[in-house]
């Protein structure tokens, strides 16, 4: 997986602005929001790309999951008796979903610390913020490299 510049700029824009003064923040939070709409553009953009090379059984396994994911990981255990393909692979997806999951909820968290940070006009909670988006962006970036071990075990239709 390949690192993504508007990722980078983000999280050193974030960096920087932890150590912002309160004046500061007043001018550039509209900067702040751009480059983090840019970095997780860019992530999402980067995840389905990487997910429209999966073979068209990984896209249906993936898609069953809407069902309900407590059901695919009993349908997953159950399998996994068996040892076979379809139990890996099962296994794989459940890892991509629980990621994907993981970065979406860290993303709102983000959200909400700079709605609220904005609602109260607080430094201390846009810092915070910023804390969370890097967060977000590192769990987005490791669930996009799960959905690319996919793609590396030979589930794709290249």
């Amino acid at each position: 997986m390949r690192k993504l510049p508007e990722v980078q700029d983000a999280k050193e824009l974030m960096n920087e602005a932890m150590e912002w003064s309160s004046f500061k923040w007043l001018f550039e939070k509209s900067r702040v929001r751009q480059s983090a709409d840019r970095a997780n553009d860019a992530l999402d953009h980067q995840n389905r790309a990487i997910k429209a090379r999966w073979s068209d059984e990984v896209k249906i396994a993936f898609r069953k999951q809407s069902v309900s994911k407590h059901a695919l990981e009993q349908h997953v255990e159950d399998n996994h008796q068996s040892r076979g393909r379809d139990s890996d692979l099962g296994l794989l997806i459940i890892e991509v979903i629980k990621a994907d999951e993981a970065a979406h909820r860290a993303r709102m968290k983000a959200e909400e610390a700079f709605e609220e940070a904005e609602r109260q006009m607080s430094t201390s909670l846009a810092r915070e913020g910023c804390k969370k988006a890097i967060h977000s962006w590192e769990l987005h970036e490791k669930a996009t490299r799960k959905a690319e071990a996919l793609s590396a075990a030979g589930h794709t239709d290249e």
